[in-house]
């Protein structure tokens, strides 16, 4: 086995370097109101405490439906 040609992995700057373009970023703003804003600041931490909350609304809702069909109410 030979010797591992070192890659190289700093950038020509010579005067006959490829131009390199600049890097664009586009950004819209959006006027929104104050519960739009609220929800599109949070809205990771809100989406699984809400789907938590139906989901054990459900369950709770079940689970008593269930004891009044047992009990004859």
């Amino acid at each position: 086995m030979g010797k591992n040609k070192k890659k190289r992995n700093k950038v020509y700057t010579g005067v006959d370097a490829a131009m390199t373009k600049p890097v664009i970023t586009k950004i819209s703003a959006v006027n929104r109101n104050k519960p739009s804003q609220w929800w599109f600041d949070h809205k990771k931490i809100a989406k699984p405490i809400l789907l938590i909350a139906g989901v054990a609304i459900f369950v709770i809702v079940i689970i008593i439906e269930i004891i009044r069909l047992i009990a004859g109410f």
